[in-house]
């Protein structure tokens, strides 16, 4: 006897080609419609040291490094600034001399500190940020803010 033939297993395929989506990645699944928050830096110099592992972890260490990159890869992915709430490091706004900042928590007292990257802001009815609308960030630095 023949031994039982295992069924093909089928792939969805989400489009077929390329050209037709507007992001793919390299094993060629296309992700139509799907945004992604547009990340820019104030600074060349963090911009350099946050781009490759060696340099992530000659300026921060390599325990620091992980949690760093781990927080960068998290906020390349997400489509806006709310969709942050739920993700490990707890995005939440800055008050006193750094209202309108963001921060994640990093290690110890340390965090990513990020601003929208928007002209105008976009706002609730209530004057408050619409994180739901903030799909541009500028990350500012990594940085001890709370003195001591």
């Amino acid at each position: 006897m023949a031994p039982a033939q295992r069924p093909a297993t089928r792939r969805a395929v989400v489009a077929e080609t390329p050209e037709t989506c507007e992001d793919h990645n390299p094993q060629g699944y296309c992700v139509k419609g799907y945004r992604k928050i547009e990340v820019s830096w104030a600074d060349r110099q963090l911009e350099k040291d946050c781009s490759s592992d060696r340099a992530g972890t000659r300026r921060w260490g390599a325990d620091q490094w992980k949690i760093l990159r781990r927080r960068l890869a998290s906020l390349l992915v997400a489509p806006s600034l709310k969709a942050m709430d739920g993700v490990p490091g707890r995005c939440h706004p800055l008050t006193g001399d750094r209202h309108g900042l963001f921060a994640l928590l990093l290690w110890g007292p340390f965090r990513l500190v990020l601003e929208p990257d928007h002209v105008p802001l976009p706002t609730l009815a209530d004057g408050g940020l619409d994180t739901e609308a903030i799909t541009r960030v500028r990350i500012v630095e990594v940085v001890d803010y709370h003195g001591g």
